[in-house]
């Protein structure tokens, strides 16, 4: 299940980022996951919740939450962004469009942290 080592890639990010204090004041820690990244959000969430467990003592109680964003394309002929649905990479003038705008995310959006 590789949403464990991604799991512990956005721990390792966290500690790269921010000093052990401000680690205990998180809180929250908000991502940007789109459907393009390759990842099921329930598997992550159930490994997150395994790697706090068994390793990540200091961020338990540390909520995961999960921005999911839409795949977008931007049409090289017309410019327009284009929502895409059911993986049919087709701009709203009708051509196909593979010009990925937002939709591979998968980013630490946020970390909340208590005062």
């Amino acid at each position: 299940m590789h949403e464990i080592s991604l799991v512990r890639t956005i721990f390792r990010t966290l500690d790269d980022n921010f000093t052990p204090e401000e680690l205990d004041k998180v809180i929250a820690i908000d991502l940007k996951v789109g459907p393009l990244a390759n990842v099921e959000t329930i598997l992550l969430q159930n490994a997150f919740d395994a790697v706090v467990e068994e390793d990540e003592v200091r961020f338990k109680g540390v909520q995961l939450r999960v921005n999911l964003v839409p795949i977008l394309v931007q049409c090289p002929d017309c410019q327009e962004i284009t929502e895409i649905h059911n993986y049919k990479f087709v701009c709203v003038c009708g051509k196909p469009c593979g010009n990925v705008v937002q939709g591979n995310e998968l980013l630490i959006e946020r970390v909340e942290m208590r005062d």
